[in-house]
């Protein structure tokens, strides 16, 4: 009876639940469950191919959901790049000729997720000068021919008016004026009046009227990503070199894009960018932003932002005591670099080789410009435009080539006012010595790089200072 009490009382006593359920298992199983392993392993790993101006290629694996400002910062460290904040990823889609800049949030394994298997894409790696500039400059952005704001807004308004308008999700500038469109399933190109509202882009069926019963619907943004038209004209016929269109994200191929074409680059630049504030809205501030993160006294739209690298390292200078000295003064500054112009004149061409010990100019002059990365040796002029096109058309984007119509001259191809122009760069022989010049020999150069230098400080007879230059990068 006793030992029947104690096997009741030892029953009566509730189970305790196993804490580790895991443990008790088949010796055949696995001891650690899938569950129990960290987070970050089971991230998806896929390898992408990058490509640089030159054709080289780089592969990279990368997690699933890695960004394109992740694969860019990637990149920089990988080729000991200096990151000035304007590398950028670019989607090329060969078979149409069309390309775009990728925005720093977006996934890259979405954006190539939306490619066909037969298409021959490709991502590229490069500066995008252009890609913010927006923020920095908006009014030039945003003719006042093409821009019209709210009844209720003043008609003054502020640099950093425009772009609050633009983020704001109360009120939002209209864009308006003629594009070229071409219509759907034919080959020719219609003249229209456009109009971009936050509803999405329309186009007016009775000249430029603005009347609800005359607007037609022509495009929304959401599942549709814009492109810019790189061989509208070989490919489309299109009227003019500046084109753009929207493609449906899961394209089924040519036949459902939505073609458009400007006059010139300014409207294009304009539409471009009002579209993707229109498309993206804070999440570009807060991109254009995430560099300054950080940074003391950075409120939103009243940001100064850093100069570029090249900037930051052209400083003027004053060397003639026994301490260097930056110069402040801008009136000093030019008289000083007038100055030094003319003592590169007077002073003796000569440069040291590898070893430090000086040569004469005359046996490196015609060859010793072909080592920078500014030069481009024998390309044309419809290269060059490209090439800048690329790095985007921010005041001072040059690079300096061959000219192909006089061979023993150069030329430097220059970005200023959304525009790209040409300047010969011609050689000059007094005394038995080489010199070149960009201004009828007032001011003459023993060589290309105190050329290329001279106009990084001073302006001179050019629009604007040598800035940025663009670079073929290799990876």
């Amino acid at each position: 009876n006793r030992r029947k009490k104690k096997d009741d009382s030892i029953l009566e006593i509730p189970s305790i639940p196993n804490p580790f359920p895991e443990l008790c298992c088949s010796p055949f199983a696995s001891v650690l469950s899938a569950s129990l392993l960290p987070k970050a392993t089971s991230r998806k790993k896929q390898v992408i191919k990058v490509y640089s101006e030159d054709d080289t290629s780089r592969a990279l694996e990368v997690p699933s959901d890695i960004t394109a400002r992740d694969v860019c910062q990637l990149l920089i460290l990988k080729n000991h790049y200096i990151d000035d904040h304007s590398w950028t990823l670019f989607e090329q889609l060969t078979h149409t000729g069309l390309g775009r800049a990728i925005e720093d949030h977006e996934l890259v394994m979405e954006v190539q997720s939306n490619w066909a298997m037969e298409e021959e894409n490709k991502l590229y790696f490069r500066k995008n000068y252009a890609k913010y500039e927006f923020f920095k400059n908006p009014l030039s952005f945003f003719p006042d021919h093409m821009i019209s704001f709210p009844s209720e807004t003043n008609a003054a308004v502020s640099h950093s008016g425009v772009l609050q308008m633009f983020l704001s999700s109360s009120t939002y500038p209209e864009i308006h004026g003629y594009l070229h469109a071409k219509e759907q399933g034919k080959k020719s190109w219609k003249k229209l009046y456009f109009l971009l509202r936050r509803s999405g882009l329309y186009f007016s069926t009775k000249g430029t009227s603005k009347e609800p019963r005359h607007l037609q619907f022509f495009c929304e943004f959401s599942n549709s990503d814009m492109y810019m038209s790189l061989t509208g004209k070989k490919i489309f016929g299109a009227p003019t070199n500046y084109g753009f269109c929207f493609k449906p994200n899961k394209s089924g191929g040519t036949r459902d894009l939505k073609q458009l074409c400007a006059d010139d680059e300014q409207s294009r630049t304009c539409w471009m960018t009002a579209i993707r504030l229109l498309k993206y809205g804070m999440q570009l501030y807060q991109n254009y932003m995430q560099p300054y993160q950080g940074r003391s006294g950075c409120s939103p739209l009243n940001v100064t932002p850093m100069r570029s690298i090249s900037e930051n390292s052209l400083v003027a200078m004053d060397f003639s005591g026994h301490r260097s000295r930056i110069i402040e003064n801008p009136t000093e500054a030019l008289s000083v670099a007038v100055e030094e112009g003319l003592a590169w004149r007077r002073r003796g061409c000569l440069r040291l080789n590898s070893h430090g010990s000086p040569i004469a100019m005359s046996n490196m002059g015609t060859s010793i410009h072909r080592s920078q990365s500014w030069f481009h040796h024998k390309i044309s002029r419809e290269e060059a435009q490209r090439l800048i096109l690329q790095h985007g058309l921010v005041d001072g984007v040059f690079l300096v080539r061959d000219s192909q119509s006089n061979p023993k001259t150069f030329v430097l191809s220059l970005s200023h006012g959304l525009k790209i122009k040409h300047f010969q760069i011609v050689p000059l022989e007094d005394d038995g010595k080489l010199f070149y010049t960009l201004d009828d020999g007032h001011t003459r150069f023993t060589d290309l790089i105190q050329l290329v230098e001279f106009y990084q400080l001073n302006k001179g007879v050019l629009p604007c200072k040598l800035k940025h230059y663009c670079a073929r990068i290799a990876l």
